[in-house]
């Protein structure tokens, strides 16, 4: 009985007849011109599916621009990050204070060494701890800044009257830094708003509220840093009680600088979450009745 063996097949791919015009014999091979070309659309090769660029890494012109969305993170940001600077104001206030009880205290009396070095322990930490909290808080604060004008512009139709880098080389300049934040969150709101630029900026309660503390914390620092060069006994004990009272006004600074970015914020959104009302259905008058389906008998095909 003869065995049967599987059988060797070679297989190879050859045109459909047709694909490709015969060559006369004898024609000389023309050199290459390029990437080939079919008469038919071929079977094989990418899917039929529409050109479109690349959109899983982002280049710089194709970046999108600045979000309410964008904006509200940052905001709940440095919100947080206000309230921290807050806390470590207060802190500092508070040792501040402190030293002032030990310094009238000493008028009685002589201090213990322990008291007084925890004392300065504390004032030193507060103080860099309050220096290091102000400034990430800042820092977050000007990025809220900047998303928040980038998407105001966006959504009433023009742009601020300053670029960011005015507005960072004026709060750097002494006096003028007193005067420039202020306008800039007016026109802030007054583009949240959606005002025409055709208007002058308006600036709410809140804002000139904020202006005028920012404005006074600002000079009360300037004359507390020029008080600490005095060199008398009651010059120093006044000196502890200003850094105290300037504690305290940057750390109402803070607060309300936390109340105004969410304020923006909110009128940046496009519908207040928290405004909208739930409503249900009570009741339905003067409707006309529904199309009901056939009733059918139990039992019957379906």
């Amino acid at each position: 009985m003869a065995v049967l063996r599987p059988m060797r097949v070679d297989w190879v791919a050859t045109p459909p007849p047709g694909a490709y015009p015969h060559r006369r014999p004898g024609a000389p091979k023309r050199g290459y011109t390029g990437p080939p070309s079919y008469p038919v659309p071929p079977r094989w090769g990418f899917p039929l599916l529409a050109w479109r660029w690349p959109t899983s890494v982002a280049m710089e012109h194709d970046q999108p621009a600045d979000t309410v969305d964008q904006a509200q993170r940052l905001a709940r940001t440095a919100s947080h990050a206000l309230g921290l600077a807050a806390l470590t104001a207060v802190w500092a206030a508070g040792s501040e204070i402190w030293r002032y009880v030990l310094l009238l205290l000493s008028r009685y009396g002589a201090l213990s060494s322990t008291t007084v070095g925890v004392s300065d322990a504390m004032v030193v930490a507060s103080s860099v701890v309050t220096v290091v909290a102000s400034a990430t808080a800042l820092v977050f604060t000007l990025l809220w800044l900047r998303r928040a004008r980038n998407a105001a512009a966006a959504e009433a139709g023009y742009g601020p009257s300053r670029s960011d880098r005015e507005v960072l080389i004026s709060l750097v300049i002494p006096g003028v830094n007193l005067v420039v934040p202020g306008s800039v969150l007016a026109e802030l709101e007054h583009a949240a708003l959606r005002e025409p630029a055709t208007t002058r900026p308006k600036p709410s309660k809140l804002i000139r509220w904020w202006w005028a503390l920012w404005a006074f914390t600002g000079v009360f620092t300037l004359f507390t840093f020029v008080w600490s060069f005095r060199s008398s006994v009651q010059a120093l004990a006044d000196g502890v009680l200003f850094h105290a009272l300037a504690d305290l006004l940057a750390a109402a600074v803070a607060i309300l600088t936390a109340v105004v970015v969410r304020r923006i914020t909110t009128l940046l959104l496009p519908v207040d979450a928290g405004a909208i009302r739930r409503m249900r259905v009570v009741d339905v008058k003067d409707a006309p009745p529904p199309t009901l389906r056939p009733v059918r008998t139990s039992g019957s095909p379906r």
